[in-house]
């Protein structure tokens, strides 16, 4: 027969109690029980955003995102390398479509009430008139802004944005339900921090590629060129010429940049140092960043400071305007002469080529666009 003392056991006359070993045993079992529970529950799918290796029954916590495929146009395609994508930051629709939708949203503003769309309009290809540089075809880019302060991945680019240009209040975004929710969509996160911001709105950006002028569709035999526009691109391409192909890409770089950084002359005192001033090196002073040429009959003002209201001062510039000093970079080789010193007629075929880099479409793709 059985009785029951407690902790112990009366059985056939005899009191049986357990070790203290079996006693600390039934202990962590009793407490312990309700925590293995609860940690039981959770998503159990590797496949998903939220899945939790812990779990071991799935509560329906899991979510999943569907893969997004960069369209590279044929150009960039042939003669670019594959567009630097993160391992860490895949594209998904889900978190393209974040991405844009931060864009246009003033609640990135932790100061003001900017957006990036604020600065970067979409009918001017993504810049505006306070010369910021449009975001075309960043996903072939490692430097960034005019003095090289950001180098690295898209993503750094854009937590750069998030945490020093926007200030952003991420609490704003952790009190907002939709936003919480889409977050959780896109990358299975409760909490929304700053890696996440820069996260969706690099995959955003990705997204926004040029490769639809009239000179992509004049390589693809698609359209012609006009002869003036035709002896611009000799002019550009001439080293006796205008010598603009160094440092402004080709037909074999269609991002027309190189993505470097050059003093072109502009001053032969400095007043701001350009990439220097973010290496500290004096070499490096009065460099800076090379801008892409696509559409730049929307990127005026020009140079890092907009000191050129429009294409004919710049191209007047390179003729007859350069500043010697001791960081001039070596591709300035006339700078002697003030410049390439190109005739009236030079200048205008140089323009009329230069305008054939211009890709209206990306000014009306709806998919760039305010969602």
């Amino acid at each position: 027969m059985l009785h029951d003392y407690g902790h112990c056991i009366l059985q056939d006359s005899v009191v049986r109690c357990p070790t203290m070993r079996q006693a600390l045993l039934l202990l962590i079992i009793v407490f312990l029980t309700p925590l293995i529970g609860c940690r039981k529950k959770g998503c159990t799918d590797p496949e998903s955003t939220t899945y939790n290796s812990k779990a071991k029954k799935n509560d329906g916590s899991c979510y999943y995102t569907v893969p997004y495929t960069l369209e590279v146009p044929e150009l960039l395609g042939d003669y670019l390398p594959a567009p630097s994508l993160s391992s860490e930051n895949a594209l998904t629709q889900e978190g393209v479509s974040l991405g844009r939708k931060l864009y246009y949203d003033p609640i990135l503003d932790g100061i003001a009430s900017r957006s990036c769309s604020s600065c970067h309009f979409q009918v001017e290809s993504f810049t505006s008139n306070v010369n910021s540089q449009p975001p075309l075809n960043l996903a072939w880019n490692t430097n960034f802004l005019w003095n090289g302060k950001v180098q690295g991945s898209v993503e750094d680019i854009m937590l750069f944005e998030v945490e020093d240009f926007f200030a952003t209040d991420v609490s704003r975004l952790n009190g907002d339900e939709n936003y919480k929710q889409l977050f959780k969509e896109a990358f299975g996160v409760d909490n929304i921090t700053s890696k996440e911001i820069a996260f969706a709105l690099a995959q955003f950006i990705r997204t926004i590629i040029s490769g639809n002028s009239k000179f992509d569709r004049f390589l693809l035999n698609q359209e012609a060129l006009t002869p003036s526009e035709m002896a611009g691109y000799n002019v550009f391409m001439d080293e006796e010429g205008g010598d603009c192909f160094h440092c402004h890409g080709s037909a074999v770089n269609p991002l027309w940049t190189d993505n470097q950084f050059h003093n072109n002359g502009l001053d032969a005192t400095f007043t701001e140092l350009g990439l220097g001033q973010t290496t500290g090196n004096p070499a490096d002073n009065g460099k800076f960043k090379t801008p892409s040429l696509r559409n730049l009959i929307f990127t005026a003002p020009y140079m890092h400071d907009g000191r050129f209201a429009s294409l004919d001062e710049v191209l007047l510039h390179y003729s007859i305007g350069l500043q010697n000093s001791s960081t001039i970079d070596p591709l300035m080789k006339n700078v002697s002469q003030g410049g390439a010193q190109l005739t009236p007629q030079e200048l205008v075929d140089l323009k009329a080529f230069l305008l054939t880099l211009t890709d209206y479409s990306i000014l009306e793709n709806e998919s760039l666009g305010s969602p």
